[in-house]
């Protein structure tokens, strides 16, 4: 339950995050240079991003779900790539807002009819665009969709390496590719950022390491090593079955009550209890020795 109220928290966090005003890094008429690409529109929505990084890889986890019935499993893995996706929307949006780096299409975004101008003492813009367009133009650094993506996507490939067992040493190079489509995948979403002049190619590479990261941390908290002998099932299922196991050796390893007849007086019999565990029994061979 407590996983569930901070995954809560975490989301609000990120809301907060993206309605505050980011820092306005300055930005002088020598900058426009490299501020000048096109506005584009974004060839992986914004909407697309949850589906790919999370709804997608959360499909999958039912569909091995629906197949060997482990609700540990399922659990863990949906609740993994949701701490994944949002402690690195967290950080990404901190990072954002704390930069404040113009985007590549920041002079149309500060400029919409191409008429620039600048302050006479410090050469600063001076924009005239749309505010929530401008807002926006300021979180250039780190992408937030290659962050996402890779956030979603690399947990997936953990997962994926994990129930196909990639590393038993028996060198299946198909059983990689498997792996591999996902952060293939997180690649071309990241890559559209840079082609859409959304980003810089560094806002990329850091989005990009930053979800790589996160993921790796996220996943191996709820499974194990994709190499290890329990790698299929995740570590609360594990200690679950390993608990069975203990309590079940425990119970065996308790002696049965043994029932026999004693004379108390004579002519009269009794019943007498005694516990024929091997520890009891030492103790009485040791006694008549």
């Amino acid at each position: 339950m407590y996983d569930w109220i901070i995954l809560l928290l975490l989301a609000v966090i990120d809301g907060l995050l993206n309605i505050i005003e980011p820092f306005h890094r300055f930005v002088g008429r020598d900058m426009m240079t490299d501020l000048r690409y096109p506005l584009k529109g974004n060839t992986v929505p914004f909407w697309a991003v949850p589906l790919i990084g999370i709804v997608l890889p959360c499909v999958i986890f039912g569909g091995i779900y629906f197949k060997k019935k482990n609700f540990y499993d399922l659990h863990h893995g949906i609740l993994g790539i949701l701490y994944s996706v949002l402690i690195t929307a967290v950080i990404t949006d901190a990072i954002k807002d704390g930069v404040g780096r113009p985007r590549p299409d920041f002079f149309w975004r500060c400029f919409p009819d191409g008429k620039d101008v600048y302050d006479n003492v410090t050469t600063g813009v001076i924009c005239h665009g749309e505010k929530s367009v401008i807002k926006e133009g300021h979180k250039s650094f780190p992408s937030g969709h290659s962050s996402w993506s890779f956030a979603g996507l690399s947990f997936l490939a953990w997962y994926l390496a994990g129930k196909i067992t990639v590393f038993d040493r028996r060198g299946h190079v198909a059983k990689l590719c498997i792996v591999f489509l996902p952060l293939l995948t997180a690649a071309l979403v990241a890559v559209s950022r840079v082609d859409d002049y959304w980003h810089h190619w560094q806002d990329v590479f850091a989005g990009s390491l930053i979800g790589l990261t996160v993921a790796s941390f996220c996943y191996l908290q709820f499974f194990p090593y994709p190499y290890d002998a329990d790698a299929f099932w995740p570590h609360a299922y594990t200690h679950q079955l390993a608990e069975m196991h203990n309590s079940t050796a425990n119970s065996y390893s308790m002696g049965p009550t043994e029932i026999e007849t004693v004379n108390i007086a004579e002519g009269h019999g009794g019943i007498a209890l005694r516990d024929s565990s091997p520890a009891l029994d030492n103790m009485e061979s040791g006694r008549r020795l």
